[in-house]
């Protein structure tokens, strides 16, 4: 038998070498529903596996980023910024001696939740549904119910700790209303995220002709650099210099920052600022962005009156209609969607 190898815990062992301040998969606070642990695998290791295993996690490749239908190949989705958020993250967490493991798991779950045609979608339905919508509470929705048929991941607290606080609602990096994660790990990810999405919609943007590289910034080009390479390293580089305490201190008291020095926080926020000006402003890509708001509309108008018509995986937990069809279409692809509304 494999337990004799004592696989796992010469893995949770390994652990104890981790800065005072990083969470150890043995002292986790569990899961919902008691599991018997794997015999090779941290509980971390383990979630990461389910998140990438599940079915939600599939659909993210073809769920928009930011540009909706674009015409080329090489078009960031929500799988590659998945995937980009997580190498981003597991690079801090290294650098901090922080658990790399659940960073990753946190990281790959972040966007289960993400409705089809990014945040446009995201918007509609938080009109739409009385009881608002958003995509981080729908991600963690996904990993507790959705996913197997009702019974869901049952993945660890910290996972869905790290799953339901990652988002920022719009607010300025590391700005007043940041809002904190439970661990430090999560709160890499948190980061890691806006990093990820200033960058590679920068390079969407300019492959789009909406942008040019010229047009960025000069204050914040001065700062990161001109290049999306350089402007990520800059980003990642600085975090984990800033927030060193996390690593070397464990006579601190109260938990150190995941943090920015002040000039690198200003050329984030000034580009930050500069996309939403810039490349979300609905103006740029209007013909799209309308287009998927009637179509979201129109599948939920039509769903809420023909229920039935619903995959049967949708109807079997107890709650209201309007929560079963949010459930429906923010599971749904860009592609998928916009085929479905066509044959309604």
């Amino acid at each position: 038998m494999i337990e004799q190898f004592k696989i796992r815990e010469m893995s949770e062992a390994k652990e104890e070498a981790l800065s005072p301040h990083a969470v150890r998969s043995r002292l986790s606070k569990g899961r919902e529903r008691y599991e018997e642990p794997c015999p090779v695998r941290i509980a971390f290791q383990r979630d990461r596996d389910r998140i990438i295993h599940s079915k939600s996690f599939r659909r993210l490749k073809h769920k928009t980023q930011v540009f909706i239908a674009p015409p080329g190949d090489h078009y960031v989705t929500r799988l590659t910024h998945t995937l980009e958020v997580s190498q981003i993250a597991r690079t801090i967490a290294r650098a901090l001696n922080l658990n790399e493991d659940l960073t990753e798991a946190v990281a790959l779950g972040h966007d289960l939740g993400h409705t089809p045609f990014g945040h446009v979608g995201e918007d509609v339905l938080d009109e739409l549904y009385e009881e608002g919508f958003r995509h981080n509470e729908q991600s963690l929705r996904v990993v507790d119910l959705l996913e197997k048929d009702g019974k869901g991941l049952n993945l660890t607290w910290e996972v869905r700790d790290g799953i339901k606080n990652h988002s920022k609602s719009g607010v300025a990096v590391l700005g007043k209303d940041w809002g904190t994660v439970n661990s430090l790990e999560g709160e890499v990810v948190k980061i890691s995220d806006t990093i990820g999405w200033i960058n590679h919609d920068i390079g969407d943007a300019i492959r789009a002709g909406i942008l040019s590289e010229g047009d960025l910034p000069s204050e914040a080009s001065r700062v990161l650099g001109k290049s999306h390479s350089q402007r990520i390293n800059s980003m990642v580089c600085d975090i984990i210099e800033q927030s060193w305490d996390v690593r070397v201190c464990d006579i601190i008291e109260e938990r150190p920052a995941i943090k920015m020095s002040p000039e690198v926080l200003a050329a984030a926020n000034i580009l930050r600022d500069f996309l939403f000006e810039r490349v979300y402003n609905p103006n740029s890509i209007r013909e799209e962005t309308e287009k998927a708001r009637e179509v979201v509309r129109s599948l939920y108008h039509y769903f809420n009156k023909h229920e039935d018509k619903m995959p049967q995986e949708y109807r079997l937990h107890r709650d209201t209609t309007e929560r079963r069809v949010v459930d429906y279409i923010a599971g749904m692809t860009d592609q998928y969607a916009m085929r479905m509304a066509e044959e309604l």
